[in-house]
């Protein structure tokens, strides 16, 4: 669907609670599409910079809430979400009949808690997170996967079109069990792309050019495009921060936990994130695990030396 063609659709009241790496983006996406969009932020500059493109910046969370009939979340996690909406007064300023779409990656038991204590006030809930990025938000070319009741997501199909491709994965809390498998995918790539670049830097070759040999292969991936070429030109400016990546792996660990499942390359790649966040890289792109490694091997070396 083109810009055009977005603008032609029915516009929608819709409140944007959180905008900032990927927030901000689907904001601009559906103000493209001719929806009226309610901002608010915590830091307000984030809100105030969408001003000039025809947001409405509310002072509250609450405020901005009132008279839309679509909230959307993009907040950090569980917790933030959880007082935004049941301690800020969202769910209060919301008339029956609102649907609240949490874009959040949560825990899937705190989203099915919200679906519930939400319903209860005759407000729909859709947790629905989304994977590919900053890239992927300000493209309009998003995968949402969503959760929840099927008429209230596909009730929401002209929202949808603006960000991206939705796909009703399950009830309540499917989504965000699908985003911490995505994470989960995520993760273990860019530690194998990771740990290849290490490999071939040690053997002689050329990093760029075994990227570059290797696209179109069996080893291609958006993870190879995009975040091989993060390692290559070594620019780890977060996209997506690390924090964030291990947050996801932990909650990862807790549903497995919970299932009693045996995960074995999931919870390698958590401890390798748990290192390099506790040592400093919390704020660094996820990609930034490469200097983990080449920091842990650069280390090996000097012991060896020294033997």
């Amino acid at each position: 669907m083109t810009d055009n063609d977005l603008a032609k659709t029915s516009p929608r009241r819709i409140a944007f609670l959180g905008t900032g790496l990927m927030g901000a983006p689907m904001v601009r996406r559906l103000l493209s599409a001719g929806h009226q969009v309610k901002v608010w932020n915590r830091d307000r500059s984030k809100a105030e910079a969408l001003r000039s493109q025809g947001a409405n910046v509310a002072e509250t969370a609450a405020a901005a809430a009132r008279d839309c009939e679509i909230v959307f979340t993009m907040l950090s996690d569980g917790k933030a979400v959880d007082a935004v909406l049941f301690e800020s007064g969202v769910a209060e300023a919301l008339a029956r009949g609102a649907v609240v779409v949490d874009s959040s990656s949560i825990a899937p038991p705190i989203a099915k808690d919200h679906a519930n204590r939400l319903l209860q006030r005759g407000i729909a809930h859709v947790d629905a997170p989304v994977s590919g990025g900053v890239v992927g938000a300000e493209a309009g070319t998003l995968a949402i996967m969503a959760g929840g009741t099927a008429d209230v997501i596909d009730g929401l199909s002209d929202v949808f079109a603006a960000l991206g491709r939705v796909t009703h994965v399950g009830p309540s809390g499917a989504g965000q069990i699908c985003k911490l498998a995505n994470q989960q995918i995520v993760a273990i790539t860019i530690g194998a792309v990771a740990e290849a670049m290490v490999l071939v830097e040690a053997g002689g070759a050329s990093r760029e050019k075994f990227r570059d040999a290797i696209r179109g292969g069996f080893a291609e991936s958006r993870i190879l495009e995009l975040h091989g070429a993060r390692m290559v030109k070594r620019d780890f400016t977060p996209g997506g921060p690390s924090k964030l990546q291990l947050k996801d792996l932990e909650a990862v660990k807790a549903m497995a936990d919970r299932f009693a499942l045996d995960l074995p390359l999931t919870e390698q790649v958590r401890r390798e994130f748990s290192d390099f966040v506790t040592g400093g890289g919390g704020d660094t792109d996820h990609s930034g695990l490469l200097l983990h490694l080449e920091a842990m091997n650069a280390a090996k070396g000097g012991e060896e030396n020294n033997d």
